[in-house]
């Protein structure tokens, strides 16, 4: 396939357009215009790159990308040219999506691994500048919130930390923002949820959202947003018959 038309898919699936990201998404290193193989990884990070080069890739697809807002103009230079040169160098496409790939209500972070908990009912949840960021929804079977979080650490072999008032307590109503949106447990509490399932926590967050009687659990940045990748990489796989590849990574966060 050609590179224009995996980026005019793309945008049209994951409609970057309607968010106001902490990074640009789409297309952001250019590479061959002819595509045979795609890898596809959470991060583009050093070894998410240098494998990509390995497994002969046309592009590499990721949740997190290069290059974020906060950090400004970045020379390219040390580490971070060690990063970029390998896909410069073997002309390869990088593909970064984040909050559209976060809240996508099918195939998001959010979404996959609401169904994975048998979350029903998905609905746009949380806000960042007028945009959604999750999903929230209504468990088909009400759990406690211990067995709930023995679940969680199965679906994303994870350790997960929980606060909560009462881990006897039944959870029905949950609301999803993966990685690290550890404050927003506050919109579960706006919204009447039960509980909040996100990647990171705070020491004033375990403190508060119990406190506030929200059951938040926080099941790894990183484990809890591989799911909106997979959904994409088979998503292309059924829609173009083209090769894809995987590159997972051994991190603890």
């Amino acid at each position: 396939m050609l590179r224009s038309e995996l980026n005019d898919h793309l945008n049209t699936l994951l409609q970057p357009q309607l968010y106001k990201d902490y990074c640009p998404n789409g297309l952001q290193i250019e590479g061959t215009s002819s595509i045979k193989k795609i890898a596809f990884a959470v991060s583009a990070t050093r070894d998410s790159i240098a494998q990509a080069v390995e497994l002969n890739a046309d592009s590499l697809i990721v949740h997190h990308g290069l290059f974020w807002y906060f950090q400004g103009a970045k020379p390219l230079t040390g580490s971070f040219a060690r990063r970029v040169h390998p896909l410069i160098q073997n002309n390869i496409n990088l593909f970064a999506y984040h909050l559209p790939l976060d809240a996508h209500p099918k195939m998001g972070n959010a979404a996959v691994l609401g169904q994975l908990i048998g979350c029903q009912q998905q609905t746009p949840f949380g806000d960042y500048k007028g945009s959604p960021t999750g999903v929230k929804g209504v468990l088909a079977k009400p759990l406690s919130a211990k067995d709930l979080s023995i679940k969680l650490q199965s679906i994303l072999n994870h350790d997960i930390i929980i606060a909560c008032p009462d881990e006897t307590q039944l959870i029905e109503s949950v609301g999803i923002i993966t990685g690290g949106a550890n404050k927003d447990w506050v919109l579960a509490q706006q919204a009447g949820l039960d509980a909040y399932i996100t990647g990171e926590i705070s020491e004033h967050d375990w403190h508060e959202s119990q406190e506030n009687g929200i059951h938040m659990f926080a099941g790894g940045h990183y484990a809890t947003e591989i799911f909106g990748v997979l959904a994409l990489m088979q998503e292309i796989q059924n829609t173009y018959k083209i090769e894809c590849v995987f590159i997972d990574s051994d991190n603890p966060v």
